[in-house]
């Protein structure tokens, strides 16, 4: 069995009885909390007749109403916070694509339960004290950046602030500044992996030997992708803003479903129709409670990622609680003539035909019905190929995607280099219909 070294082990391979106190403790605390100091929360529970007395055990959790980003714009910036001006000492915010940014705040002690959660899945990865760590997240109000570094800092590795953007320059300060473990979006990294490539340098000659990839979803023929053009571990990490930042959940050596911090943020699967509970190993939405933090402790929030969980230890010998990789978002799944479709679904086919992991799906409305068109680049080594022997394949993807999603949709392949590239989370989706 591999060497598994833990950066709270007193935590993270606590008996569940443990963890049950723990977490019923500051269940109760948190609700206390929002009672008497946010007046959203008062009012919600007063509509549904609970009192902080009524929450004894995180067993009462369902008693509770639920949280939705929404609440969050209709109180911005400020109204959700539980503490005053005073104890704070940072702010940040979420990028969002509608609407107002999603503001979030933390105490001291919020960035700690922060700090704790990325420090854990650093040394989850391997990261040591004498590692040198590539933060190559943005920084900002944007939690990736400073959420690594913080977790670096705490292991007592040392961090190496490039932030996104000049890949040519990250690609020169990983060579020259001998980084170990690298931070960024899946997307990135693969960018850089291609950059490298184009560059003809060979990921062997880096010493990097980890990754932690996080802020967008990716599938496992993704993560064989970055493994082989950076020549290291992938793993993935879990968090949002409104939560947290990454960290609230992460990936051991065994790369089967990602440990939630649960002393600090309770997890949840509910069904996304009925929002009743769901067994272990069921696929629902993703709820958290945040339990542990003082600034913004939201109540059973709705983060409409699609996930399942189990409370099987896993082989490292940690006994938190594992969550999937998201499938995708109940807010941004693809309604295509009636079917649901996932954009990690598409990724997910394609790769299995030996294209490059660069693509992005187009939907458009004609004649009253939608069509979904995936492009996806082509290798150098297909761009010679012959048209038929190209057309042969985008067959083959478009029979895979019939058979996975039940709905047709019409695959073209494209040029190299021919898609936009991104530096923080990659544009997977152009939806054009009017709906």
């Amino acid at each position: 069995m591999k060497e598994v070294k833990y950066y709270q082990p007193e935590i993270e391979t606590a008996s569940r009885e443990t963890l049950h106190e723990i977490q019923s403790k500051r269940l109760a605390e948190a609700v206390k909390r929002v009672y008497e100091n946010v007046p959203f929360y008062k009012a919600k529970f007063d509509e549904h007749g609970i009192s902080p007395g009524d929450i004894k055990s995180i067993d009462d959790i369902t008693k509770l109403p639920f949280t939705v980003k929404q609440d969050l714009r209709d109180n911005y910036p400020y109204g959700l916070f539980a503490v005053p001006k005073e104890d704070l000492v940072r702010i940040h915010a979420s990028s969002g694509t509608t609407g107002k940014q999603t503001v979030v705040a933390y105490t001291k002690n919020d960035l700690d339960v922060w700090t704790d959660g990325t420090a854990r899945a650093l040394v989850a990865a391997g990261a040591t004290k004498s590692d040198y760590v590539h933060v190559s997240y943005g920084y900002g109000l944007f939690t990736g950046g400073l959420g690594l570094h913080y977790g670096a800092e705490r292991i007592g590795a040392s961090v190496i602030p490039v932030s996104s953007g000049n890949t040519a320059r990250q690609i020169q300060i990983l060579q020259d500044f001998h980084s170990d473990i690298i931070c960024c979006t899946p997307s990135y990294a693969m960018f850089i992996g291609e950059t490298m490539k184009s560059m003809g340098i060979s990921p062997d000659s880096l010493p990097l030997r980890a990754g932690i990839f996080g802020a967008e979803p990716w599938s496992e023929n993704m993560r064989t992708e970055i493994e082989k053009a950076l020549g290291i571990d992938a793993y993935d990490i879990y968090g949002l803003s409104e939560i947290a930042g990454p960290g609230v959940s992460y990936e051991c050596y065994k790369k089967d479903g990602m440990h939630v911090c649960e002393d600090y943020f309770f997890p949840e699967i509910v069904d996304p129709d009925t929002l009743e509970p769901v067994p272990d190993g069921t696929y629902g939405e993703l709820v958290f409670t945040c339990i542990g933090k003082e600034a913004l402790p939201l109540i059973r929030y709705r983060t409409r990622d699609v996930a399942a969980i189990t409370h099987e230890t896993c082989e490292c010998g940690r006994t938190l609680v594992r969550m999937t990789k998201p499938h995708g978002r109940t807010d941004d799944m693809l309604i295509i003539r009636g079917v649901n479709v996932f954009p990690s679904q598409v990724e997910h086919v394609i790769l299995q035909f030996g294209v490059e992991p660069n693509y992005q799906i187009f939907v458009d409305r004609k004649d009253n019905l939608d069509v979904m068109t995936v492009k996806i680049e082509i290798s150098d080594g297909m761009f010679s190929d012959t048209v038929k022997d190209i057309e042969t394949v985008e067959r083959s993807i478009k029979s895979a995607l019939l058979s996975m999603l039940n709905v047709s949709a019409n695959v073209q392949l494209v040029e190299p280099q021919s898609l936009p590239r991104s530096e923080g989370k990659a544009v997977r989706v152009v939806d054009n219909r009017k709906i």
